[in-house]
C-alpha cells in the first residue's frame, strides 16, 4: 500500500507539470450537433479554395511572374497556413465535442497561429514596399524588386518570425499553471494561455511586447510612411484621371491591410480590457480574426486587380 501511494503521488506530480488545456468552442452551443459546424466549414472551403486558386493562377501564368503577385502568392500561401494550424482544433470541438489539448500540442499551435500572423504582417509591408516603388520610382521597379531580391526579403520575414516566436514560446515551458485551465477560443492564443498561469509571468510579458513592438509596432508605421509617400507622389501628377488608375492599384492592398489588422487589434484590446465582457465576443472576436482574412483576401484581389480575374475567367472558360 505504501508503496502504491508513493506511485500515485509520483504519477500526481508527473501529470502536474504537463498540464491540459479546454478550448472552447461557441458559447452556449456547445451541446449543439454537428450541424453547427456547417458555416465553418463553409469558411474554412472558401479559404482554402480561393487562396489555392490564386497560387495556381500565379505560378500557371508566366504574365503574372511579377513582383506585386510574387508578394500576392506569399499573402496566399500565409493565408493558408492560418487557415490550416487552427482548422484541426475548431473542428474537432465542433464535431467531436473534443476540446483538450496539451499544453506541447498548444504550444506547436501557437508557434503556426502567431508565427503566420507574423509572417502576413511582414508581407503586407513588403506589399507595400512594392506599392511604393511602382507609383513613385516605376523606371527602376524591376531593377529594385529583383527576383533575388523578393527571395531575399521572404527569408527576412520568416527569420524574424523565428527569432521573435521561439523564445516568446519557450518561456512557456517552465510556467506552471492552475487546475483549471478554459481557454476562451478554439485554439490556443498566447494571451489567453498567459492569463490562466499561476507562477510568475513578467518574463513572458516583457518578451511578448518586444515582440509585439518589432512586428506590429514596425510595420504598421513602415506601412503608412509608404502610402504617405504614395499620396506625396500622386498629388503632383496633373491629371485626375491618372490619379484615380494609380489609386486604383493601391485599394487591394489597403483592403488587405484593414481586414488583416482591424481584428488583430479589436482580439487584442478584449484581451486586455475587455475581460469582464461576454465570452460570446471573445469567440467571434477570435473567429473573426481567424478567418477574415484568408476568406476575403482572394475575393479582394480577384475582383480589384486586372490581371488576376482576367486569369480566373480564362481558366474557368477553359475548363
Amino acid at each position: 500500500m505504501p508503496q502504491m501511494r508513493d506511485n500515485m503521488g509520483f504519477l500526481s506530480n508527473f501529470t502536474s507539470k504537463l498540464p491540459t488545456f479546454l478550448l472552447t468552442g461557441v458559447p452556449g452551443l456547445e451541446s449543439a450537433p454537428a450541424w453547427i459546424s456547417i458555416p465553418f466549414c463553409c469558411l474554412y472551403t472558401t479559404a482554402l479554395s480561393g487562396n489555392c486558386m490564386i497560387l495556381f493562377i500565379i505560378v500557371a501564368q508566366h504574365s503574372l511572374h511579377e513582383p506585386m503577385y510574387y508578394f500576392l502568392s506569399m499573402l496566399s500561401a500565409t493565408d493558408l497556413g492560418l487557415t490550416v494550424s487552427t482548422m484541426s482544433t475548431t473542428l474537432r470541438i465542433l464535431w467531436f465535442h473534443a476540446n483538450e489539448i496539451s499544453l506541447d500540442l498548444c504550444i506547436v499551435q501557437m508557434f503556426f497561429l502567431h508565427g503566420f500572423t507574423c509572417v502576413e504582417s511582414g508581407v503586407l509591408v513588403a506589399m507595400a514596399f512594392d506599392r511604393y516603388v511602382a507609383i513613385c520610382n516605376p523606371l527602376r521597379y524591376t531593377m529594385i524588386l529583383t527576383n533575388s531580391r523578393i527571395i531575399q526579403l521572404g527569408f527576412l520575414v520568416i527569420i524574424r518570425t523565428v527569432v521573435l516566436i521561439v523564445p516568446v514560446l519557450l518561456l512557456l515551458k517552465p510556467v506552471s499553471f492552475c487546475k483549471v485551465n478554459i481557454l476562451s477560443h478554439s485554439y490556443c492564443y498566447h494571451p489567453d494561455v498567459i492569463k490562466l498561469a499561476c507562477s510568475d509571468t513578467r518574463a513572458n510579458s516583457i518578451c511578448g511586447l518586444v515582440g509585439l513592438i518589432l512586428t506590429t509596432g514596425v510595420d504598421i508605421p513602415c506601412i503608412v510612411l509608404s502610402y504617405i509617400l504614395i499620396v506625396r507622389s500622386v498629388l503632383t501628377i496633373a491629371s485626375s484621371e491618372e490619379r484615380h488608375k494609380v489609386f486604383i492599384t493601391c485599394v487591394s492592398h489597403i483592403g488587405a491591410v484593414a481586414i488583416f489588422y482591424i481584428p488583430l487589434f479589436s482580439l487584442s484590446m478584449v484581451h486586455r480590457y475587455g475581460r469582464s465582457a461576454p465570452k460570446v465576443v471573445h469567440s467571434m472576436m477570435a473567429n473573426v480574426f481567424l478567418l477574415l482574412p484568408p476568406v476575403l483576401n482572394p475575393i479582394i484581389y480577384s475582383i480589384k486587380t486586372k490581371q488576376i480575374r482576367k486569369a480566373i475567367l480564362s481558366l474557368l472558360l477553359a475548363k
